[in-house]
């Protein structure tokens, strides 16, 4: 990570002077995206501000879980009980700072929308600061575009689409009623956002949900919460196509926002302009040796291409391996399947909902994102494993051949078979999440 900070600092004041007037870069020009020679610009010292204040989050968050934790120091420190349990308070405050976030966007995408649909236009205006035009009160094949406090409706779909996918996979590990009702939430508004880029990522989470549900039935252990979207799904469709064969024009408004969103995007003056962005963004890379053109210094309409033009091949290789850390973790089978209701159960429940939304919200912004900062989202949720996985290593079960931690007295249940004896459980057991 400090590898990392340094090198995209360091590359926003060198490479775009190194490489000044060798390629050309995307910057606003009186409120438009207009293409000029490379050359420094302030969005190098704003991204890298952006960056670093990330970065600086992450030490934060990590150094106040490690003071928690006491993790060297656990079996000769008396009372390793309570700074366990110290540990995991922490965990669950950022478990409710996740859920306040989440929730804040679904309440100002209601918000946005209701006002729009009562005519009121767009209530939120006075709270958005940013100096460039702002497309927040349009239409789009004849549905209002949701933006809630985001400057546009891809912005917001993004947003919703990491919320969905933390409360989803929440929901999934703990069958929390909260988390359900704001999943259902969220999805409603990713269906009425209108950008392209929540219903392409959408699609993703999908077939990532059915795969994660088929893993599960085919170990035998189908869970509830698997079974149940799996039946509303099932209802759903049912439904919908009842619908069509009583009324073929029933969902015609919905046919044309799909045909506009996502086949006719990539045709039409908005797509033609990005992928343009995108291009010139990948011969700047080539043009620049791999070394790139400096954070901050263009944009495009990827976050992949745009990491790998302004940071280059090492910046990115940097980026990718704490990319890999988010979404592979070696001992993840080691926690076992804790009862519902339990300390590790819950931590399980938040560490695969913060990794599923911080991976989505890369997804998000690989689909449509400009600039090369992955956003703080990616340093808290990046802590916050790290947090948990400490956290989910000392109350693993012990090693065989190591005594366990308590004494076994005579008729009470071992430490390592505890989280898997669970009865009057029936053929729909809980399995390991992720």
């Amino acid at each position: 990570m400090l590898a990392l900070l340094i090198y995209a600092s360091g590359s926003a004041i060198i490479l775009p002077r190194l490489f000044a007037g060798m390629t050309g870069a995307f910057v606003p020009v009186d409120g438009l995206v207009s293409e000029v020679p490379l050359a420094p610009v302030s969005g190098n010292i704003a991204q890298s501000g952006y960056f670093v204040l990330g970065g600086f989050i992450f030490f934060s968050l990590t150094l106040l879980l490690l003071a928690r934790s006491g993790a060297t120091q656990a079996k000769i420190i008396p009372h390793a009980q309570e700074r366990n349990n110290d540990e995991y308070l922490l965990l669950r405050a950022i478990g409710k700072g996740f859920f306040f976030w989440t929730w804040l966007n679904a309440a100002t995408g209601v918000l946005d929308l209701a006002s729009k649909l009562a005519g009121g236009g767009d209530v939120l205006l006075p709270l958005r600061t940013a100096g460039y035009a702002l497309l927040t009160e349009t239409e789009h094949a004849g549905f209002w575009r949701i933006t809630g406090l985001h400057p546009e409706a891809s912005a917001f779909g993004a947003a919703a689409l990491a919320g969905l996918a933390f409360s989803f996979t929440y929901w999934r590990a703990t069958r929390s009623g909260n988390a359900l009702i704001l999943a259902i939430a969220l999805l409603s508004l990713t269906l009425l956002s209108t950008s392209s880029t929540a219903y392409a990522g959408l699609a993703v989470l999908v077939m990532v949900a059915f795969l994660a549900a088929i893993r599960s039935l085919l170990r035998g252990r189908l869970l509830h919460t698997d079974a149940t979207w799996l039946g509303a799904v099932l209802i759903a469709v049912t439904v919908i196509l009842a619908l069509v064969l009583i009324n073929d024009e029933a969902f015609a408004k919905v046919e044309t926002l799909l045909r506009a969103t996502i086949l006719e995007k990539s045709n039409s003056s908005s797509g033609i302009e990005r992928a343009y962005w995108n291009q010139r963004s990948l011969d700047s890379f080539f043009t620049t040796s791999t070394f790139g053109i400096g954070l901050g210094s263009s944009r495009a309409s990827s976050w992949a291409i745009a990491a790998l033009s302004q940071l280059g091949l090492i910046g990115s290789m940097l980026l990718g391996f704490l990319m890999v850390t988010i979404a592979w973790s070696p001992h993840r089978g080691e926690w076992g399947n804790p009862p519902l209701g339990s300390e590790p159960r819950n931590v399980i429940a938040l560490h695969d909902g913060v990794r599923a939304a911080a991976l989505t919200s890369l997804l998000a912004a690989t689909i449509g994102g400009g600039a090369a900062d992955p956003g703080v989202l990616f340093f808290i949720s990046l802590a916050t494993l790290y947090g948990c996985r400490r956290y989910l290593q000392r109350q693993r079960r012990p090693s065989t051949g190591l005594p366990p931690t308590e004494p076994i007295r005579k008729g009470s249940v071992p430490q390592e078979n505890r989280y898997d004896s669970r009865p009057g459980e029936g053929p729909l057991q809980p399995a390991t999440a992720g």
